[in-house]
């Protein structure tokens, strides 16, 4: 079973709070995967390199994207479409430094009413810098998940960027604190967006998550 690259079909565009909570409380079924990370984390790159390419909207202006961005996609088994309709959320990013506080605000105002009635379906999927990893802004953030009970995975994006051995190995070793301190983490991913390294492990985790949540409905 895989995703079906190109089925992501975008649906809303929400920043607005209170139409953001109507439409999760009237799809409390829905079953999906969400996005969220540090801007310029490579977030929409990420999508793109799993769902198809001009998915996820690119951007040169971290902390732009203000707005929850909605998507349904579809699995395929061989040559046969799975049945159920999926949900893809891209979240706005966090921890910006040139955000004005406005828009800091709106995005904690959004963000707390997306966690506090988005369904326990839906994998939260935090990516993160390989490079920089487990920044303040990203120990807050997870901090944040811990009352919540969704299946969480962490994703260390950009390893192409890691160019001696060494420092993948530091980054690899710092696995088991990030397990033990993020007990609600799942499951960790260093991967590749551009290169599309280490991709099919996170491509499965996501599929079986789907899969799974499906046959407990």
């Amino acid at each position: 079973m895989e995703i079906i690259r190109g089925s992501a079909e975008f649906k809303f565009g929400m920043s607005d709070p209170d139409q953001l909570v109507n439409w999760l409380e009237e799809n409390q079924d829905i079953i999906g995967v969400s996005f969220v990370g540090r801007s310029n984390v490579g977030k929409s790159s990420m999508i793109n390199a799993l769902f198809g390419n001009g998915i996820a909207r690119t951007s040169n202006t971290p902390g732009r994207t203000r707005e929850v961005n909605i998507f349904s996609f579809s699995l395929i088994n061989g040559k046969e479409t799975y049945p159920t309709k999926f949900w893809l959320f891209d979240l706005p990013g966090y921890g910006h430094a040139k955000v004005s506080k406005e828009m800091s605000r709106q995005w904690d105002i959004l963000m707390n009413d997306f966690f506090n009635h988005c369904p326990l379906t839906v994998q939260m999927i935090n990516i993160q810098d390989s490079r920089h990893p487990n920044q303040a802004s990203d120990q807050h953030f997870q901090q944040y998940l811990k009352p919540f009970d969704f299946k969480t995975t962490l994703v260390f994006n950009k390893l192409d960027k890691l160019k001696k051995q060494k420092e993948r190995a530091a980054l690899n070793k710092i696995k088991p604190d990030l397990f033990k301190t993020y007990k609600w983490v799942k499951d960790i991913h260093f991967v590749s967006a551009e290169k599309k390294d280490g991709l099919q492990p996170l491509h499965d985790s996501i599929v079986n998550h789907l899969l799974q949540s499906n046959m407990e409905a």
